[in-house]
Formats: C-alpha cells, sequence, structure tokens
C-alpha cells in the first residue's frame, strides 16, 4: 500500500496480532489508505473484543444482558457488588472460548477467587465475572449492516454427554463435531429464539456492526434470553465455524453466504466509483451464475 496499490475491497478475515485492538489493525490501516473493506470499523472490533464495555453499550440501548463486573486484581473482590451466585468467570477480551472451563460457573466466593486468580495470571487481563444464566444457549446469524441488517437463522448449542457440561467451553468448541449438537430452531414456533433474533439485531444495530457476524445469547431461569457477546469478525471456515453451518442448516450455499457479506460492504461504498463497480460485479457474477442454472 505504500507503494501505491490499491483494491476495490478488502476481504477482511484478519484477526491481529496483539492487544486489546488487534482486530482493528488492518482495519484502522485500510482507513489510513481510504481502501474499503468488509465487516465493521476499529472502533466496533475494538468495542466489541472487549467485553465489558460492549455489554456496558448494549446494556443502555435497551437490551438485557447479565449484570456483572470487572476484576482487575483480586483486591477488587472485596469491594463488589451484589451479584448473585451462580456467577460466570471468563478473560475480558478473548475469543473462542478461551478460558472458559466448567470451572468457570462459580458457586461462593472462594471459587470465585480462584478461578479469578488462574485467569489473571494465565491471561495477563482483567477478568468478567457476569451471572450465571442456567438457560437454553442460542447463536445468531446476521448478514447486513443497520436497518438493512437481517437474521440469517438461529443456532441452539446443545451439548452431547460426552461433552463439558454447563458450558459451551474451549474444549467444547474445538471438538464440537463429537461434542455439540448445532440444532436449528425457528423464530415462527419457538418464542425464545424469536425474541433471541429481535435482541440480536437490536445488538448488533446498538454496536454499528456491520456486513456480517454473530451474536451469542443465552437464557435466564425464566426462558428470557441475555445478550452474552458479539461476533463482528465471526470464522468463516466452511464446516467447522458456527456462521457458515447455520448457512449450511438452512440451506444456503457457503459461496451465497461470502456473497451476501460482500454485497453489503459494497453497498456501503456505492456512492462511489469503487462501490459501483463493485455493484455491477456482483450483478455480473449473479447473473452468470443464474444462466448457469446453479441453486438458489
Amino acid at each position: 500500500m505504500a507503494q501505491g496499490d490499491r483494491w476495490d475491497l478488502v476481504f477482511n478475515i484478519c484477526e491481529g496480532l496483539h492487544g486489546a485492538g488487534r482486530e482493528s489493525q488492518v482495519p484502522s490501516i485500510l482507513d489510513v489508505f481510504d481502501i474499503p473493506y468488509t465487516f465493521s470499523d476499529p472502533t466496533v472490533m475494538s468495542v466489541c473484543l472487549q467485553k465489558a464495555i460492549t455489554k456496558c453499550v448494549v446494556r443502555d440501548a435497551g437490551v438485557p444482558t447479565p449484570r456483572f463486573v470487572v476484576v482487575e486484581s483480586l483486591d477488587n473482590l472485596a469491594f463488589m457488588p451484589s451479584l448473585r451466585f451462580p456467577l460466570f468467570a471468563k478473560p475480558i477480551a478473548e475469543g473462542t472460548g478461551k478460558g472458559v472451563t466448567p470451572a468457570s460457573r462459580v458457586d461462593d466466593a472462594e471459587q470465585l477467587k480462584d478461578v479469578c486468580a488462574r485467569l489473571l495470571e494465565q491471561f495477563n487481563q482483567p477478568v468478567l465475572v457476569e451471572e450465571f444464566l442456567p438457560g437454553r444457549e442460542f447463536t445468531v446469524g446476521i448478514v447486513g449492516t443497520g436497518h438493512a441488517a437481517r437474521c440469517l437463522g438461529t443456532l441452539e448449542i446443545v451439548l452431547l454427554a460426552k461433552a463439558e457440561q454447563g458450558v459451551y467451553s474451549y474444549v467444547n468448541k474445538e471438538q464440537c463435531e463429537e461434542l455439540v449438537e448445532y440444532r436449528l430452531v425457528s423464530a415462527d414456533t419457538d418464542p425464545e429464539v424469536r425474541q433471541a433474533e429481535e435482541i440480536s439485531l437490536a445488538a448488533w444495530r446498538a454496536l454499528g456492526c456491520r456486513d456480517g457476524g454473530r451474536i451469542d445469547l443465552r437464557c435466564d431461569g425464566e426462558g428470557i434470553p441475555q445478550f452474552i457477546e458479539a461476533n463482528p469478525l465471526a470464522g468463516l471456515h466452511p464446516q467447522h465455524s458456527d456462521l457458515p453451518m447455520l448457512a449450511t442448516a438452512i440451506g444456503m450455499p457457503y459461496l451465497d453466504l461470502i456473497g451476501q457479506i460482500v454485497a453489503s460492504a459494497a453497498n456501503r461504498v456505492r456512492t462511489n466509483s469503487q462501490g459501483s463497480l463493485l455493484l455491477a460485479a456482483l450483478a455480473a457474477r449473479e447473473e452468470q451464475r443464474t444462466s448457469r442454472g446453479a441453486p438458489e
């Protein structure tokens, strides 16, 4: 780029290297050179990686999320508000379930101290402690930006008998083929799913997420879904990542999922010449695909 190379659109899947702003590194560089890219901007990427800030944003927008505190050192535990046990503890700025084990669910102050001490030492970052939600767990796939965003569908996370029970842990995620059932559920027939999708869209828009990603939720003891995390840079492995697996479950080919993400990004820059060229290229690709008789 320093030599003058430019592109109409960069498909950004880079998670960066170090620090709490790592997922915003590539978008920031692209912004410097005024190069359009897929997915969210640097601010959104940084906010969503820091889970406590994410929860503050959605909470202030009226989105339900469990009460929480941030533990930066064990001294903080002496001044905790009256959160109700059981609680759930995890690193504040990790993904893919890192740091999440069955021990993340804690039932008393002694367990909480032990878990926080381990996480502080292992990950060298604050710990998010929130009230534990005992109900169903969902991940909602979203494509689009702002008012154009829509839910692709919802998967319920069902832990199999051999899985680590009670939590969607790092081990369960890494060995999901053997330990987890991803069950497609319908908002048309399931009120909890319908509410989960409404909450997900509200959170997506409040955070300013773009083009495609996921919102993770879990239900409380009364079956009310609550926001857990936003994933504005969701994994895209065709067989292993939640968003492509959701697309497959609803009958959407992988290339169509990618095409919708790119189309959303192109639509955001349609007012300039690059956006016009991108939309024309996408239209030509769709016409060519249709003429070959490819499945919708």
